[in-house]
């Protein structure tokens, strides 16, 4: 258990060494994804105007963004240079065909699985179970992604699971100790918001931290308006830092296991 415990912490603090300096090297993710989110408030407006076909276009933007926004963090992760602005438009459509492909493999069956439940009196409670569970099978598919993907959405879904069962209690730690003094009902309502997209909606990634960072400065004893400035600020840069750590500590996991983490521990 000591030797267990030594490697993770020495696991986070090296993937958090690694987080700080990717951070420094690539700072312009901050406006970046501020960007992003504007434009797909500006999107959102334009769509919700033309029915199912904005929806589409929606889905679209969201898997176009996301994509770049994942392109973006692998040249981070990869701290081969720095990120500059021209980096940007050059993202734009990779890994587009990923998130699509592997968004419809999640919402076409929760899409059956709504209209199967519309009728069964329990079915909050169900579908706040299934999202759970896709929260944690599915939560490392960014990663997966532009880490490792091995080809169809189907191997990339795969792969998360095996991650998960592998890695499952050093990849929720930092969750569960950021969202403990809140209790069970905030984090299955954060769970079930991830677990309908499977990790891949924006607006998912931009919400978590601020949620987080309301909370915690709620818990403070903050007052409303000014928590609210401050968590607006933090708010980017706090999505970069989660992104750029997910990234960093999947990297860690992926490329050994616990007991090879154990033994490097104790040397």
């Amino acid at each position: 258990m000591q030797g267990f415990f030594q490697a993770t912490v020495r696991l986070y603090h090296q993937s958090l060494l690694a987080t700080l300096k990717s951070l420094q090297h690539s700072w312009i993710l901050i406006p970046v994804v501020m960007i992003f989110a504007l434009g797909l408030v500006l999107i959102t407006s334009l769509s919700s105007q033309l029915s199912m076909v904005g929806g589409l276009i929606l889905g679209a933007a969201n898997a176009l963004i996301i994509g770049s926004t994942l392109s973006l963090t692998e040249e981070a992760i990869r701290g081969v240079r720095r990120l500059q602005w021209k980096d940007v438009p050059q993202s734009m459509g990779r890994y587009f065909w990923d998130v699509i492909s592997v968004g419809f493999m999640v919402w076409f069956p929760l899409l059956f699985l709504e209209m199967g439940l519309q009728a069964n009196p329990y079915q909050p409670l169900i579908a706040t179970a299934i999202f759970f569970l896709m929260f944690v099978l599915l939560n490392p598919v960014p990663e997966v992604i532009y880490q490792s993907r091995k080809g169809s959405a189907l191997e990339v879904i795969k792969e998360s699971y095996e991650f998960v069962l592998e890695n499952w209690i050093e990849w929720f730690l930092p969750v569960a100790i950021a969202l403990a003094p809140f209790g069970l009902s905030f984090f299955f309502q954060i769970s079930s918001q991830a677990g309908q997209r499977g990790g891949l909606d924006f607006w998912h990634l931009i919400t978590l931290p601020f949620a987080i960072l309301s909370q915690w400065l709620s818990l403070l004893g903050m007052s409303s308006n000014t928590s609210f400035i401050i968590v607006l600020i933090l708010t980017p840069i706090s999505t970069v830092f989660m992104l750029l750590f997910r990234g960093h500590l999947f990297a860690a996991l992926h490329r050994s296991s616990r007991r090879q983490r154990m033994f490097q521990s104790r040397t």
